[in-house]
């Protein structure tokens, strides 16, 4: 419970650099700001200090600036009705604006204070009858370059693949302690869930990875200890979490010679592994194991180009997100409020091999991200939804859409708003009585 109320300063810092954001505009533009809210109204407490009361609200969910003029009726000088739309669509991103800046920020920091993490990318699965089955391609496969360029994630493979649909793409793969180079053609239309080169990839930091816990009546109790580093698993190097999964599932069946790290010293060992995999979710072999990831220190120089490259990352990866939610392929069970958030910090912090402060760091960087973005989506009573009677305004070449109809629109998207994340938070509720976890 403690590690969860962490989400509570985690998101009042990040509401305060939203809200900062439209304040500091507002004041460069010499709008008069009326109030600094923390919550939503109806206000619990304020205190007024120059022209601006600042006051917390009892609806804990966000936050907000006023400003003279927001209810579209005063035109004065100093209210933002009076400004350009160039000035009015800088206001209302300035938030986001901050989230994203904060974002980058915390990235490059935690660059140069915990280091960086190398990935390796592997061919989990072949589709047969595919382009990549007809090169020669294996499960287990490490990719090493694609088309002639290194290729460390799975956005690097997809993205060298679209940009050759058609056309002949080499793919360098280190096979056992052999590399090789095949040749390939990603088609235009491939069969539902195959993709253009009909390859399923994964990426995984590279790792030492340590066995957790063995219970007493697990198959893994006959070979493995606690504490022991798993270092090869038949003929595959165990060098992140996917080589371990791969090491077995190529074994499947049979008994086979492995080494492990145990108490300083390596140790050969012989795995008796079943035909098949649990499919109830439940840990491989019946013990749980934990990927100490290796982390390599960034200077300063180098951490800033890094940064930006990660941002970069983690937006693509938010739309991805975002569009999975539209088009249905996420439920609202996955789907978290600030409850919710909550119980994902503490799993987060509890479940990382990481130290704990990389771990909620990581966390304030999602979620400042995803602050920054939800809130420029052009719908009502967002700040995008606000941007986008700007944009009309700019198209109707001045002519602002009249006040009581748009604040009628924010009106009313300010209760779905409401309501779907009253809806969330009964979710999330449900979600922690039910011991279901948002990390599994």
């Amino acid at each position: 419970m403690l590690t969860a109320l962490l989400i509570v300063p985690i998101l009042t810092f990040l509401i305060f650099v939203h809200e900062l954001g439209h304040y500091t505009m507002a004041r460069r533009a010499g709008v008069k700001v009326e109030e600094f809210g923390f919550g939503l109204p109806p206000r619990l407490w304020g205190i007024q200090r120059g022209e601006t009361i600042w006051s917390i609200n009892w609806i804990p969910l966000g936050g907000f600036v006023r400003v003279l003029g927001e209810d579209g009726k005063d035109f004065s000088d100093r209210s933002m009705q009076a400004k350009t739309a160039g000035q009015r669509a800088l206001f209302l991103s300035a938030g986001s604006i901050m989230n994203f800046i904060t974002a980058l920020v915390l990235i490059a920091v935690m660059l140069i204070a915990h280091g960086e993490r190398t990935t390796n990318l592997y061919i989990t699965d072949v589709s047969p009858d595919s382009p990549a089955a007809a090169a020669g391609l294996l499960p287990g496969d490490h990719v090493v370059e694609v088309d002639g360029k290194e290729s460390d994630s799975t956005a690097d493979f997809r993205d060298a693949t679209n940009a050759s649909i058609g056309e002949e793409m080499s793919v360098t793969v280190q096979r056992g302690e052999q590399v090789e180079t095949f040749t390939l053609v990603p088609r235009e239309n491939p069969p539902a869930g195959e993709g253009a080169a009909g390859v399923r990839i994964g990426d995984a930091p590279i790792a030492d990875i340590v066995v957790d816990d063995v219970p007493a009546d697990s198959l893994a109790a006959s070979f493995f200890e606690a504490g022991d580093t798993v270092v090869s698993i038949g003929d595959t190097q165990v060098v992140d979490e996917i080589t371990y999964n791969i090491g077995i599932t190529n074994n499947l069946g049979s008994s086979v010679p492995a080494i492990v790290e145990r108490d300083g010293v390596e140790t050969a060992i012989t795995l008796d592994l079943p035909t098949e995999l649990p499919e109830d979710g439940s840990p491989t072999l019946g013990a749980s194991v934990v990927a100490n990831v290796h982390f390599e220190r960034v200077g300063v120089l180098r951490a800033i180009p890094m940064a930006f490259v990660q941002f970069v990352d983690f937006i693509r990866l938010m739309f991805e997100g975002l569009v999975m939610i539209l088009n249905g392929e996420v439920p609202l069970s996955d789907v978290a409020g600030p409850i919710g958030m909550g119980q994902l910090t503490s799993e987060v912090v509890e479940e990382s091999t990481v130290p704990s402060w990389v771990a909620v760091l990581t966390i304030m960087i999602v979620l400042s991200l995803n602050l920054g973005l939800l809130n420029l989506l052009p719908l009502p009573a967002l700040d995008g939804g606000r941007l986008l009677f700007v944009l009309i305004e700019v198209l109707r070449r001045g002519k602002r859409v009249a006040p009581e109809k748009e604040g009628l629109v924010h009106m009313v998207g300010l209760v779905v708003l409401l309501t779907f994340m009253i809806a969330v938070a009964f979710v999330d509720i449900d979600r922690i009585i039910s011991g279901r976890s948002l990390i599994q």
